[in-house]
């Protein structure tokens, strides 16, 4: 089980926006630009590359970048996670993540009260 808080946080956090979840939805499937994401999820074009960095940033989105029609090179993205579990056990918190590719990746981490 890996225990880095700090990778914790970012994984609740991401998890917990909505805008990273309907991006995360939205890609399931097939890759998608982050222009037809925010047109397709009603989410700012600014808000939405934020959500996309913090989902590479935890390594729940891959992209791939291709040249369009125009010559323009773009970036599309695609979810690399299928399913996160999220519970608390004993003053723990533990997220399960189970991956595409089928790796399953555990994150814990002790709930100090503030």
């Amino acid at each position: 089980m890996e225990n880095k808080s700090s990778d914790l946080e970012k994984i609740v956090k991401v998890l917990t926006d909505g805008y990273a979840i309907k991006i995360l939805v939205a890609t399931n499937k097939e890759h998608k630009s982050a222009i037809e994401l925010s047109q397709e999820l009603d989410v700012p074009i600014a808000a939405c590359y934020r959500r996309i960095h913090a989902l590479e940033d935890v390594g729940f989105l891959e992209s791939q970048e291709k040249v369009t029609a125009k010559g323009k090179k773009m970036k599309y993205y695609k979810a690399k996670i299928k399913k996160a579990n999220i519970r608390i056990e004993n003053n723990t918190l533990i997220i399960e993540l189970a991956f595409l590719n089928g790796n399953v990746k555990k994150y814990s981490g002790k709930i100090i009260a503030g």
